[in-house]
């Protein structure tokens, strides 16, 4: 039988600990005050508290940037920073060579594969290095410390090509000048627009400089590449001059991959039903169903507003997939109240979070608020063994009886707590209770910043492998 949980509310009115989730806020209505307390888990005692394990994403951003630290240190060296043609090509395929290298990680067929590899380890090996696996989602390390390298050596390769253009060094002119400022000041401004504060504050200015920057980088080093070979080979044909230029081959690469998914862009038919004014069930019947784990992301117009949702498999008996949507935004508001015929998707689903499960022998699942659609697809089809906590407002009333109705079936054990009637609790207090007694060897959280840091910090500080969405997932 499902569970509700009745708990002591008068936890849920310490000021100290977090909300459910932002966009699916709960009331301040109290359960009952006497109803029977909790006994809370214990917090290791200062000199025995574990720490937070150090993310994954660290380690490979501060990697790449070590790598690249090393590489100038030993231009240093080798004279690089002479202000000489030679010198200037070979830190401009560099900056090129830490671009190339930072869409890999955002390339949806990339994602799958690292997904795939990470998790094809058996639940016998060592729990610490399972752990590290199933930290695959933090590739954007990766793509983040290549996107900054790059546009650092960049900066470099401007500010020794100044002189050497003032010195009338062969094979720079006007024009390679100034289409290179123009490229640098590109580069810095994504990168600027693609910090988490700015990202977070301003998502559609950061989409849009993200996607049409990287379209101007790329037309602006096309052009400069083909200026620079006509300039500095003169004695080869322009050919010739090309298909010897490294920048050139990995301009080719760089243009196929940043290409590739629009090539698969497509509208489709959807049909939209609103249990409540807070989510939509979007049904789509295009093509393939797509596997169990993933996100495919949708918009309303091919250029805009694209918004990553989980591909739920449809109910029993019906063709095609699903998506859940949660009013969270002006987009999602708009999709809610006015929903469309049709959708654009463009690419392959990706494979999320959630596939981390593939790890462990039984994993938790804790979500709040619209934080169950990304863990739904486990929840209906996990065969491992999964145990659901889900806090959020009036399930059945905002998600709809069908939908929770199947979530009760296929988790019959399932924690949920309506903060409507409940009031706010400790999301890691309930999580924690319910990792005790659900056998699990894993924790997975989906649901806002503040909720997800805390529950996965507390659990890794006591031994318990936690996995939840970062802030570049």
């Amino acid at each position: 039988m499902m569970v509700l949980v009745n708990r002591n509310a008068e936890r849920s009115q310490d000021s100290r600990r977090p909300e459910t989730v932002a966009a699916d806020p709960a009331t301040d209505h109290a359960a009952d005050p006497a109803a029977d307390p909790v006994v809370l888990p214990a917090t290791p005692a200062a000199h025995e508290r574990g720490r937070a394990r150090v993310m994954l994403y660290a380690v490979l951003f501060f990697g790449v940037i070590a790598l690249n630290a090393a590489l100038f240190v030993w231009g240093l060296f080798v004279g690089w920073w002479q202000p000489q043609a030679e010198s200037l090509q070979v830190i401009a395929a560099i900056s090129q060579l830490n671009l190339l290298f930072s869409i890999l990680p955002r390339q949806h067929w990339m994602v799958n594969f690292i997904s795939w590899a990470a998790t094809r380890a058996p639940t016998s090996w060592p729990l610490r290095l399972r752990w590290r696996l199933a930290q695959y989602y933090h590739v954007g390390g990766l793509h983040i410390g290549g996107a900054i390298s790059g546009t650092l050596w960049y900066v470099l390769y401007v500010v020794l090509l100044a002189p050497a253009w003032a010195d009338g060094v062969a094979g720079y002119d006007d024009t390679s000048v100034a289409l290179a400022l123009l490229i640098v000041l590109a580069l810095i401004t994504i990168c600027v627009l693609a910090m988490p504060g700015m990202r977070t504050r301003r998502h559609n200015l950061f989409e849009a400089s993200h996607r049409f920057g990287t379209w101007l980088v790329l037309l602006l080093a096309w052009v400069n590449a083909l200026v620079l070979a006509k300039l500095q080979t003169p004695e080869t044909s322009f050919g010739e001059a090309l298909l010897t230029s490294p920048i050139f081959w990995m301009l080719v690469v760089s243009t196929l991959l940043a290409a590739w998914s629009w090539t698969l862009l497509r509208r489709v038919p959807i049909t939209v039903e609103r249990p409540s004014g807070h989510a939509a069930v979007v049904r789509l019947g295009h093509g393939k169903v797509p596997p169990v784990g993933t996100t495919r992301a949708i918009s309303r117009n091919p250029l805009f507003g694209w918004h990553p949702f989980a591909c739920v498999p449809a109910a029993a008996g019906e063709p095609g997939y699903r998506m859940v949507v949660s009013r969270a935004g002006d987009w999602t508001s708009a999709f809610i109240d006015e929903p469309p015929t049709h959708v654009w998707v463009r690419g392959i689903p990706t494979v999320g979070v959630a596939n981390a499960k593939r790890l462990f022998t039984r994993v938790l699942y804790v979500a709040t608020g619209s934080g169950v659609g990304p863990v739904l697809g486990h929840l209906l089809t996990d065969t491992q063994g999964a145990r659901l906590v889900w806090v959020t407002k009036d399930p059945h009333a905002t998600y709809g009886d069908d939908l929770v109705g199947e979530i009760e079936r296929a988790q019959p054990e399932a924690v949920i707590w309506n903060t409507t009637q409940q009031g706010k609790p400790d999301v890691f207090d309930v999580a924690y209770e319910a990792f005790q007694a659900s056998g699990a060897d894993a924790v997975i959280c989906v649901a806002n910043k503040v909720v997800t840091d805390r529950v996965v910090g507390e659990f890794e500080r006591r031994g318990i492998p936690a996995f939840g969405p970062i802030w570049d997932s």
